[in-house]
């Protein structure tokens, strides 16, 4: 007699294994740009350690060996050396931070929103159970948390870089504090400024719905955004003001105006006649005057700034969301 055993086997699917949804779909999609960014943050990392440590000790012991570690040198002494020349080279790939706004910018207007509005891509995920909401919010939280971490590091790494050659700025040409690449490297601007490019190039891709078009346009917006805030930075906060009769005061720090002064304490243009007694005599000139701002202000202008960017990426955000319900109604 046989016996008949009859196995039931289950009809459902196992659920897959692995990272799934939005987030997924995106990394996967853009693969090839997280993986320039990985490289990027890589090499300028790396390039600010080389500074940090043995890029600095080589080019301090180059010119300590030429006797060229002292504020009255000759100008004979020769401040070309192999050292100094890798450190500048490696100095310039640290400042790669500086162009991150830029790509993001670039890269957020034509590959992230605009070719996929323009290819369909986008449609096809509103209408497979993924709102238009859900659909651009994951589009800025991904590479929003990417570009906060690695500039952040990045941002760690030069101030770490610009206090190793504190030694060699006190001898060397060097750029100051207040110098737009510094500044903007050195503290919590850098990462701000990538926000604002990646708020600003989800913005010009809605509106266009091309990627060539909505490249051109992020990069062409944020140049223009960022040059007039800069353009506010000097009156952030209030300056410091340096007298002296006779002379003007020393020049330091980032001067905004300077210019002559009358017994009455008025400010007027210089009359170009100093250690002229009787012009200045003639002009009622008693003494110079210098504003500027000291490097202890550096923390308050960056903070103020940072916080004027960071109003300015909530509004296009804000509009991007707005504009991108009114284009899909209920939908969002």
């Amino acid at each position: 007699m046989t016996t008949v055993v009859t196995i039931e086997t289950s009809t459902a699917v196992a659920p897959s294994r692995g990272p799934r949804g939005l987030v997924w779909v995106m990394l996967r999609v853009h693969r090839w740009a997280l993986w320039f960014w990985v490289l990027l943050v890589a090499v300028g990392a790396g390039a600010l350690l080389f500074v940090h440590g043995p890029g600095t000790d080589a080019a301090w012991s180059e010119y300590r060996a030429m006797g060229c570690d002292s504020p009255e040198v000759g100008q004979a002494c020769d401040y070309s050396g192999p050292a100094i020349s890798r450190l500048g080279l490696a100095n310039s790939l640290g400042g790669l931070l500086n162009f991150v706004p830029l790509l993001a910018a670039a890269w957020a207007g034509g590959a992230l929103i605009g070719r996929e509005l323009e290819n369909g891509t986008a449609q096809l995920a509103w209408a497979q159970s993924v709102s238009p909401a859900r659909w651009l919010a994951a589009k800025l939280a991904v590479p929003a948390a990417l570009l906060v971490a690695g500039t952040t590091l990045l941002t760690l790494l030069h101030r770490l870089a610009w206090s190793s050659a504190a030694p060699l700025r006190s001898i060397v040409p060097w750029r100051e504090w207040y110098d737009d690449d510094i500044f903007l490297a050195n503290g919590t601007l850098a990462t701000a400024h990538a926000l604002l490019g990646l708020a600003v190039g989800a913005l010009a891709g809605l509106l266009l719905r091309r990627a060539l078009p909505a490249l051109a346009a992020a990069a062409v917006g944020l140049l223009v955004l960022t040059q007039a805030l800069g353009s506010l930075r000097p009156y952030l906060w209030p300056v410091e003001t340096l007298t002296q009769k006779g002379m003007y005061p020393p020049y330091t720090g980032m001067v905004l105006d300077d210019g002559a002064l009358t017994s009455t304490g008025a400010r007027v243009e210089d009359p170009l006649c100093i250690n002229d007694t009787k012009c200045l005599a003639d002009h009622d000139i008693v003494g110079f005057y210098r504003d500027y701002h000291p490097s202890s202000h550096f923390w308050p202008l960056q903070l103020v700034e940072t916080g004027i960017v960071l109003a300015v990426v909530a509004l296009a955000v804000l509009a991007a969301f707005r504009l991108l319900r009114r284009r899909t109604g209920a939908a969002v």
